[in-house]
C-alpha cells in the first residue's frame, strides 16, 4: 500500500484551474517534495490531500484511506504543518501541545509522556510553559513541527514549512525534521520553492501552473539537462548565440545579461570555445546543474517567478462563496 496515491486530481476555483489533473504516489518512508513557485498548486494539491478542500474531480488515498470518503480516517494518520501560523499565541507551548493531544484522544498518560519528548527534541523543554506570543519564528515552527507529531501520525505533510525564516533558521529547522522522520519513521511529504530543501527529498514532482512537468529523483532531474551548465559574458551576446549554434549545435539563453547554456565534458569544452571564440568574451563560468536550472529549462521561467493574479482569483473566489469548502 502507498502512502498516498492521486490519480487525476482536478481544483477548480470558479473559471481557473489551479490543479490540472496531477497523479503521483508516495511510498511509505520516503521524503516527496511539490516544488514550484507561489501560486503553482502545490497548497491546493496539500488542503485536498488533508481533506481540507475537495478536488473538484479525481481521486486520492492516504494511508490506505480515500480522501474524499473517510476523512476522519485521514485527518487521524496526518500531521499537517500549515504554511501560515496556526498556534495560540495566548497559550503556553505545552498548553499548545495538551490541547492538540487531545483533539486527537492521546490518552493522558501517554501524552504527558510524548509532549515531553518531542519539546526536548525540538529543544523548547525549557520554554513549555512560556506564551508562544514570546517565541521566535524559528521556535513556534519548531513547536508547530513536534505538534503535528503528537498524535503519531504516519505522513506528515509540510506546507513551505520554513517561509520567512532566515536561512540559519531554515537549516536548523530541516535537522530537527530529519531527526524527527529517523526517530519516529515517517513518511514526510512537502512544498518548498527553495531549492535547497528540495534537494534531500527521494523524489520531487516539480509543479508549473497547475501540472506536473516533470517527476524524478534531484539527481535524475539534473541529469535531464545533459552536461556541465557555462555560463558567458560576452561583448556581443547575440553574435556569440548566433556562433555557438553555427558551430557546436547549441543553443544557448540570455538571461540577465549573460549567455547561459549546458555541454556535455564542460571542462574540456571551455578550452575549445577560448580558442574559437575568446575575442569578445569578459567572462566565462562552468558549474555543475543545479534545481534552479532544471526549472528553468523545464518552464521557461524562475521558481521565484510567483502567480499572484491567479492567487487573487482564488482569494475572490472564496469571498463569494464564502470561505473555502470543507
Amino acid at each position: 500500500m502507498k502512502a498516498v496515491e492521486v490519480k487525476e486530481l482536478t481544483k477548480r476555483y470558479g473559471t481557473l484551474e489551479a490543479v490540472k489533473g496531477i497523479s503521483l504516489s508516495v511510498e511509505k518512508g520516503e521524503i516527496f517534495g511539490l516544488l514550484g513557485p507561489n501560486g503553482a498548486g502545490k497548497t491546493t494539491t496539500i488542503n485536498i490531500l488533508c481533506t481540507l478542500q475537495k478536488a473538484t474531480s479525481g481521486e486520492a488515498w492516504v494511508n490506505g484511506f480515500p480522501v474524499a470518503r473517510q476523512r476522519d480516517e485521514v485527518r487521524r494518520s496526518i500531521g499537517l504543518v500549515f504554511q501560515d501560523p496556526s498556534l495560540d499565541d495566548y497559550l503556553t507551548a505545552y498548553e499548545n501541545m495538551s490541547f492538540h493531544a487531545w483533539c486527537y484522544g492521546v490518552p493522558g498518560g501517554v501524552r504527558r509522556e510524548r509532549i515531553r519528548m518531542l519539546l526536548e527534541m525540538v529543544q523548547l523543554w525549557e520554554r513549555r510553559n512560556d506564551q508562544v506570543k514570546t517565541f521566535s519564528g524559528g521556535m513556534k515552527r519548531r513547536l508547530e513541527i513536534a505538534r503535528g507529531l503528537l498524535h503519531y501520525p504516519a505522513v506528515l505533510f509540510l506546507d513551505e514549512p520554513t517561509l520567512g525564516l532566515d536561512p540559519q533558521t531554515r537549516r536548523r529547522i530541516w535537522e530537527y525534521i530529519m531527526e524527527l522522520r529517523e526517530q519516529e519513521g515517517l513518511t514526510i511529504v512537502m512544498t518548498t520553492h527553495y531549492m535547497d530543501e528540495a534537494e534531500p527529498c527521494h523524489r520531487i514532482a516539480v509543479i508549473d501552473e497547475g501540472r506536473i512537468v516533470a517527476l524524478d529523483s534531484p539527481e535524475g532531474l539534473k541529469r535531464r539537462l545533459g552536461g556541465d551548465v557555462v555560463i558567458l559574458e560576452t561583448d556581443d551576446n547575440q553574435g556569440v548565440a548566433l556562433e555557438l549554434e553555427r558551430r557546436y549545435s547549441l543553443a544557448a539563453e540570455l538571461r540577465d545579461g549573460s549567455l547561459r547554456f549546458t555541454v556535455d565534458r564542460g571542462s574540456q569544452f571551455i578550452p575549445e570555445l577560448m580558442r574559437s571564440l575568446g575575442q569578445g568574451i569578459r567572462s566565462i563560468n562552468l558549474r555543475r546543474p543545479t534545481l534552479d536550472d532544471v526549472f528553468l529549462s523545464l518552464t521557461g521561467h524562475d521558481i521565484r517567478d510567483e502567480k499572484p493574479d491567479s492567487r487573487a482569483e482564488i482569494r475572490a473566489h472564496f469571498r463569494q462563496r464564502g470561505g473555502p469548502r470543507r
